[in-house]
């Protein structure tokens, strides 16, 4: 038995048998076209673009129904996305659609607020699927998928340039969603004025470096149309509810007072493209785009920060168990070193206290020496007050004695004169 050389192909060492019978694998796209049918389809489209810009009513004339639609104003203090599912059916085909409306975008004084509120949520859906991936026990048959397959960005038909905004967020969102730029209401500006607009929308995208969905070109079956397509974008769109009168014919049509503009004729707009490249033609490749690139891109950078990886730094192949005990002993190792310095800082903060208790203490007793020293020095000075005031006290007395005693001398004198001067007489 020859063994493959390293490196080479399978298919390069692939025999091809001819069958002698009917074996029945034939059946294969039959049976997935079956159960495809069987569990339906869900498909996910985030509309960008200012208010009154005609989202909604392009939504509806897409898909041919009328969607519950919410007015808002040009007030709003914050960019918010609402989300809003539907389950259709065309013959026996279901698809849960679900469509995603900015309310209020470009309508804040601070731009950034308006484009970082749906990245928030597109990087939300990606979360959510991930946590379903990462269960031990996992669901995903029955997981509703709410990441966005499709991006359509409405263009205001100003037939200058695109906006600082739009070109900000269609570069902050290329990454994460498929973005399918579209010239809203393109029945206000001129077919010369509207082709210049298409090459300068172009031209501004490619110099800033914003990645929009290209349709594949690798299938045969669609790669002719899917080229010219290519070409064609941004898809300038008219959107429509209103059925008008056009040769005996009913058709989704915009009357004006000049004329009538007709939704689904290719001469009057790109609806019809865009209908077709959207719906018909793309929407599993927008889909398998979602998810093999731009949610394996977030997958991916979220693992990484996590520590995950693929190899060892010698280029070996890790195992899942592998990284995850390296986690778990550097998570370990982490949470000992955090112990060790709430320990070190528990013991510091003690050890400040105690200082700063011993200071308090050696303040308070020199305080108290400072005051025992002032009662003392008072108690010198009043005990001297005491002896100065008994002296004067014991002055006083003997001064008082000596008056005493000389007045009472005096008085006898006086009477012993008195008594002499009567006898005389």
């Amino acid at each position: 038995m020859v063994l493959p050389e390293p490196g080479l192909r399978m298919e390069q060492n692939a025999r091809s048998l001819t069958l002698s019978g009917h074996v029945g694998f034939d059946s294969l796209p039959d049976q997935l076209v079956n159960k495809s049918t069987n569990q339906g389809f869900c498909f996910n489209i985030l509309c960008i673009g200012e208010t009154g810009i005609g989202k909604s009513t392009l939504m509806d004339t897409l898909f041919n129904t009328n969607f519950e639609n919410f007015e808002s104003s040009h007030f709003e203090p914050q960019v918010k996305l609402r989300a809003q599912t539907y389950d259709l059916q065309e013959s026996n085909v279901r698809l849960k659609l679900t469509v995603v409306n900015t309310v209020g975008f470009g309508d804040q004084m601070n731009k950034k607020e308006s484009y970082q509120h749906i990245v928030d949520y597109i990087d939300t859906q990606f979360e959510s699927f991930l946590q379903e991936e990462l269960k031990i026990r996992r669901s995903l048959h029955n997981f509703h998928d709410s990441r966005i397959h499709a991006c359509l960005y409405f263009i205001a038909p100003s037939g200058h340039s695109l906006k600082s905004l739009d070109l900000v967020t269609m570069k902050k969102l290329d990454s994460k969603v498929n973005i399918i730029p579209v010239i809203a209401k393109a029945d206000t500006i001129s077919k010369s004025e509207l082709h210049k607009f298409k090459m300068k929308i172009m031209s501004e995208l490619v110099s800033n470096g914003v990645q929009i969905y290209q349709f594949p070109i690798d299938d045969e079956t669609v790669a002719t149309i899917n080229t010219t397509m290519n070409g064609h974008l941004p898809f300038a769109v008219v959107g429509s509810t209103e059925e008008v009168n056009v040769g005996n014919k009913m058709v989704k049509a915009r009357q004006y007072p000049w004329g009538v503009v007709q939704v689904e004729n290719e001469s009057h707009c790109d609806f019809v493209k865009l209908r077709e490249m959207l719906i018909c033609i793309n929407m599993e490749d927008l889909r398998e785009q979602t998810h093999t690139r731009h949610y394996e891109l977030y997958r991916r950078c979220k693992l990484e920060e996590m520590g995950f990886k693929d190899t060892n730094p010698e280029c070996q192949p890790i195992s899942l168990q592998e990284t995850y005990e390296a986690k778990r002993k550097e998570f370990q190792a982490d949470l000992q070193r955090q112990e060790e310095e709430m320990k070190q800082s528990f013991v510091q903060k003690v050890k400040e206290k105690e200082g700063e208790l011993k200071e308090s203490e050696r303040q308070l007793q020199a305080k108290f020496d400072q005051l025992k020293r002032q009662h003392a020095e008072e108690k010198s000075v009043l005990e001297e007050k005491k002896r100065a005031l008994e002296e004067e006290i014991f002055s006083f007395s003997n001064r008082r004695a000596a008056a005493e005693l000389l007045n009472a001398q005096t008085l006898n004198l006086k009477k012993d004169k008195d008594r002499k001067n009567t006898g005389f007489l």
